[in-house]
C-alpha cells in the first residue's frame, strides 16, 4: 500500500494532549479516548485470558531494532499526551512448553514510534518521507521516556497498556516492539534484573493502518508506507508472527480507538539476546543506544506511571 501522508519535520511534542476537551490537531474527543480505556476490571481480564490463551507453538523471536532504551517506566498508560487514535493493548503471556499455561509475574515491555515516526530517545531522526519536526506536536511528553513501558503479568498471564496507534517510518511498516522478561523485579519505578525471554514485534492489518493514517496527526506524515507483505521483519505467519486481533471502540468513528489483543506464547526457561530476525530498520546516526534515559523521571515525579498487574 502507498500511503501518501503529508508530513513536514517533526519537532519536540507540545500539540495535542489528551487531557481536555478535544485533541487539538486530531480533534478525537476525550470521550472517546477515555471510552477506549474504560475496560479495566479483573472480571473482563480473566474472561479475555481464557479467550487468548489456547495453546499454540513457541513464537519465533526477531530483532529488537535500532530504537530500544533501557529505563522504561512500569505504568500502564504510557502516552505522556501523545495524540493519536486510542489504543488499549491486551497481551497475555503463556509458557508454551508447559500447555500454554499463564505465566503469571512476567514483565512484558513495550516501545513504539508516535504518529509521525519518532521514538523517544531518538526524536531527532528522520522517519523518512516528509513530517514536521517532532518537537511541532504540542504535546509535553519527555523525549526519552514517551510510549515506553512494562507491566507486571496477573495472574492469568494478562497486562494492559494505554497508548495510541503507531505511526510509521521508512522502511518498515506500522509495529510495536514488545520483550517479555521474567525473573526481575520492580525497582525505582522500573523493572531490574532478571531475564530476557522473548523479543518481538506486533503489527497491525493494512486497511486498518491505512484508515488512521488519513486521519490527523498521523495524515502530517506523507510518503510511502511499507504494507505487511513488503516488510523486512513480519514474516506473514499472522497471530504466530504478531499480528494483533484488533476491535474498533466504535465501527463508524475509527478515531474513538481500537482494542488490540495477542497472546504471546514463550519458554520462560529461554534467554534472548534481541539479535531475532529481521533488520529492523538503520539506527540513526549519532542516537543513544540502550543505556537509561538521562533524567528520566522516577514513577514517583510521572502521574501516568502508575503500576497495575
Amino acid at each position: 500500500m502507498t500511503g501518501n501522508h503529508r508530513n513536514p519535520s517533526i519537532t519536540r511534542r507540545r500539540a495535542l494532549a489528551v487531557t481536555g476537551g478535544t485533541v487539538a490537531a486530531g480533534g478525537f474527543a476525550v470521550a472517546g479516548y477515555q471510552s477506549a480505556f474504560a475496560d479495566t476490571a479483573d472480571a473482563t481480564d480473566n474472561t479475555e485470558a481464557t479467550a487468548t490463551s489456547a495453546c499454540m507453538t513457541l513464537m519465533p523471536s526477531v530483532t529488537e531494532g535500532p530504537y530500544y532504551l533501557d529505563g522504561a517506566l512500569v505504568r500502564k498508560d504510557i502516552t505522556e499526551g501523545k495524540s493519536g487514535v486510542p489504543l488499549t493493548l491486551r497481551l497475555t503471556v503463556v509458557d508454551a512448553t508447559d500447555g500454554c499455561t499463564p505465566v503469571k509475574g512476567a514483565a512484558v515491555e513495550i516501545w513504539h514510534c508516535d504518529a509521525w515516526g519518532y521514538y523517544s530517545g531518538y526524536t531527532t531522526a528522520n522517519p523518512g518521507g516528509s513530517a514536521p519536526a517532532e518537537s511541532e506536536d504540542g504535546s509535553t511528553a519527555n523525549d526519552n521516556t514517551y510510549l515506553r513501558g512494562y507491566q507486571i503479568a496477573n495472574a492469568n498471564g494478562v497486562v494492559k497498556f494505554e497508548t495510541i496507534f503507531p505511526g510509521w517510518y521508512t522502511p518498515r511498516t506500522c509495529h510495536i516492539h514488545v520483550k517479555v522478561h521474567t525473573g526481575g523485579e520492580k525497582e525505582d519505578g522500573t523493572y531490574e534484573g532478571g531475564t530476557v525471554n522473548y523479543t518481538g514485534q506486533l503489527f497491525f492489518a493494512d486497511e486498518i493502518a491505512e484508515e488512521n493514517f488519513t486521519l490527523e496527526p498521523y495524515a502530517k506524515h506523507s510518503g510511502t508506507y511499507t504494507e505487511l507483505a513488503d516488510d523486512m521483519v513480519y514474516d506473514g505467519g499472522g497471530a504466530a508472527s504478531g499480528l494483533l486481533t484488533l476491535k474498533a471502540v466504535h465501527k463508524a468513528d475509527p478515531s474513538r480507538g481500537y482494542k488490540g489483543s495477542l497472546s504471546l506464547a514463550i519458554d520462560p526457561d529461554a534467554e534472548n539476546t534481541g539479535a531475532g530476525g529481521g533488520g529492523g530498520g538503520t539506527p540513526p546516526s549519532g542516537a543513544p543506544s540502550g543505556e537509561p534515559p538521562s533524567g528520566a523521571p522516577s514513577e514517583s515525579a510521572s502521574p501516568s506511571a502508575s503500576a497495575s498487574s
